[in-house]
Protein backbone atom coordinates (compact mmCIF):
# COMPACT_ATOMS: atom_id res chain seq x y z
CA UNK A 1 0.00 0.00 0.00
CA UNK A 2 1.44 3.39 -0.93
CA UNK A 3 1.72 6.13 1.66
CA UNK A 4 -1.00 8.17 -0.02
CA UNK A 5 -3.64 5.44 -0.34
CA UNK A 6 -6.33 4.35 2.08
CA UNK A 7 -7.23 0.69 2.53
CA UNK A 8 -10.60 -0.57 3.74
CA UNK A 9 -10.29 -3.98 5.39
CA UNK A 10 -12.86 -6.71 5.97
CA UNK A 11 -11.32 -9.69 7.76
CA UNK A 12 -12.33 -13.19 6.64
CA UNK A 13 -13.87 -14.97 9.63
CA UNK A 14 -14.04 -11.68 11.49
CA UNK A 15 -16.87 -10.37 13.64
CA UNK A 16 -20.19 -9.75 11.90
CA UNK A 17 -20.62 -5.97 11.49
CA UNK A 18 -23.62 -4.50 13.33
CA UNK A 19 -23.75 -1.57 10.90
CA UNK A 20 -22.26 -0.51 7.55
CA UNK A 21 -18.51 -0.26 8.25
CA UNK A 22 -15.15 -1.88 7.57
CA UNK A 23 -13.38 -3.89 10.27
CA UNK A 24 -10.49 -1.46 9.88
CA UNK A 25 -9.16 1.29 7.68
CA UNK A 26 -5.50 2.02 7.09
CA UNK A 27 -3.43 4.97 5.91
CA UNK A 28 0.24 5.84 6.24
CA UNK A 29 0.94 2.86 8.51
CA UNK A 30 -1.86 3.72 10.94
CA UNK A 31 -4.66 1.18 11.35
CA UNK A 32 -8.02 2.30 12.74
CA UNK A 33 -9.94 -0.69 14.08
CA UNK A 34 -13.70 -0.31 14.36
CA UNK A 35 -15.19 -0.68 17.83
CA UNK A 36 -15.91 -4.34 18.48
CA UNK A 37 -18.88 -5.81 20.28
CA UNK A 38 -18.85 -8.70 22.79
CA UNK A 39 -20.61 -11.23 20.56
CA UNK A 40 -18.86 -14.08 18.78
CA UNK A 41 -18.35 -14.15 14.99
CA UNK A 42 -20.60 -17.22 14.67
CA UNK A 43 -23.34 -15.85 16.93
CA UNK A 44 -24.05 -12.18 16.15
CA UNK A 45 -26.02 -10.46 18.88
CA UNK A 46 -25.60 -13.26 21.44
CA UNK A 47 -23.69 -11.85 24.42
CA UNK A 48 -22.19 -13.56 27.46
CA UNK A 49 -23.18 -12.42 30.95
CA UNK A 50 -21.05 -9.91 32.86
CA UNK A 51 -18.36 -7.37 32.10
CA UNK A 52 -15.43 -9.82 32.37
CA UNK A 53 -16.86 -12.23 29.78
CA UNK A 54 -17.96 -9.40 27.50
CA UNK A 55 -14.52 -7.77 27.73
CA UNK A 56 -12.89 -11.11 26.84
CA UNK A 57 -15.14 -11.43 23.76
CA UNK A 58 -14.45 -7.85 22.65
CA UNK A 59 -10.71 -8.41 23.00
CA UNK A 60 -10.96 -11.70 21.07
CA UNK A 61 -12.77 -9.88 18.25
CA UNK A 62 -10.15 -7.13 18.25
CA UNK A 63 -7.40 -9.75 18.18
CA UNK A 64 -9.06 -11.42 15.18
CA UNK A 65 -9.10 -8.15 13.26
CA UNK A 66 -5.52 -7.29 14.21
CA UNK A 67 -4.27 -10.78 13.30
CA UNK A 68 -6.04 -10.57 9.96
CA UNK A 69 -3.87 -7.54 9.24
CA UNK A 70 -0.64 -9.08 10.53
CA UNK A 71 -0.77 -7.07 13.78
CA UNK A 72 -1.17 -7.85 17.48
CA UNK A 73 -1.85 -6.08 20.78
CA UNK A 74 1.78 -4.88 20.85
CA UNK A 75 1.00 -2.68 17.83
CA UNK A 76 -1.88 -0.84 19.54
CA UNK A 77 -1.20 2.82 20.30
CA UNK A 78 -4.62 4.00 21.49
CA UNK A 79 -7.72 2.29 22.85
CA UNK A 80 -11.14 3.81 23.44
CA UNK A 81 -13.53 1.92 25.66
CA UNK A 82 -17.23 2.55 26.18
CA UNK A 83 -19.06 1.16 29.23
CA UNK A 84 -22.82 1.27 29.77
CA UNK A 85 -22.53 0.59 33.54
CA UNK A 86 -19.45 2.70 34.19
CA UNK A 87 -19.53 2.93 37.99
CA UNK A 88 -20.52 -0.71 38.44
CA UNK A 89 -18.13 -2.25 35.89
CA UNK A 90 -15.07 0.03 35.72
CA UNK A 91 -12.80 -1.87 38.14
CA UNK A 92 -13.65 -5.32 36.77
CA UNK A 93 -13.29 -4.03 33.20
CA UNK A 94 -9.81 -2.65 33.95
CA UNK A 95 -8.72 -5.96 35.51
CA UNK A 96 -9.90 -7.92 32.47
CA UNK A 97 -8.57 -5.42 29.91
CA UNK A 98 -5.02 -5.10 31.19
CA UNK A 99 -4.38 -8.86 30.86
CA UNK A 100 -4.07 -8.45 27.09
CA UNK A 101 -1.04 -6.15 27.17
CA UNK A 102 2.53 -6.73 28.27
CA UNK A 103 3.47 -5.06 31.58
CA UNK A 104 4.60 -1.50 30.97
CA UNK A 105 3.21 -1.61 27.38
CA UNK A 106 -0.34 -0.32 27.86
CA UNK A 107 -1.67 1.83 25.02
CA UNK A 108 -2.98 5.32 25.68
CA UNK A 109 -6.66 5.00 26.55
CA UNK A 110 -9.92 6.82 27.00
CA UNK A 111 -12.77 5.10 28.84
CA UNK A 112 -16.19 6.71 29.02
CA UNK A 113 -19.64 5.85 30.26
CA UNK A 114 -22.36 5.78 27.61
CA UNK A 115 -26.12 5.39 27.71
CA UNK A 116 -26.30 2.51 25.26
CA UNK A 117 -24.46 0.25 22.82
CA UNK A 118 -25.57 -2.09 20.03
CA UNK A 119 -27.11 -5.36 21.28
CA UNK A 120 -27.42 -3.73 24.74
CA UNK A 121 -23.75 -4.63 25.28
CA UNK A 122 -21.90 -3.61 28.42
CA UNK A 123 -18.67 -2.73 26.59
CA UNK A 124 -17.26 -1.74 23.20
CA UNK A 125 -13.59 -1.02 22.41
CA UNK A 126 -11.86 0.42 19.35
CA UNK A 127 -8.15 0.71 18.59
CA UNK A 128 -5.65 2.77 16.69
CA UNK A 129 -2.60 0.69 15.82
CA UNK A 130 0.53 1.32 13.79
CA UNK A 131 2.51 -1.01 11.62
CA UNK A 132 6.05 -1.47 12.89
CA UNK A 133 8.69 0.13 10.74
CA UNK A 134 11.95 -1.76 10.40
CA UNK A 135 14.99 0.44 10.96
CA UNK A 136 17.37 0.10 8.04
Amino acid sequence: MSNSSIAFHMIAGGPTPVAPFSHATEADGFVFVTGQMPDSPGAPGVLPEGIEAQTANVMANLQTVLAGLGLDFGDVLVARAYLTRFSEDYAAFNAAYQRYFAPGRLPARTCVGVTGLAYDALVEIDFIARRRVDAT
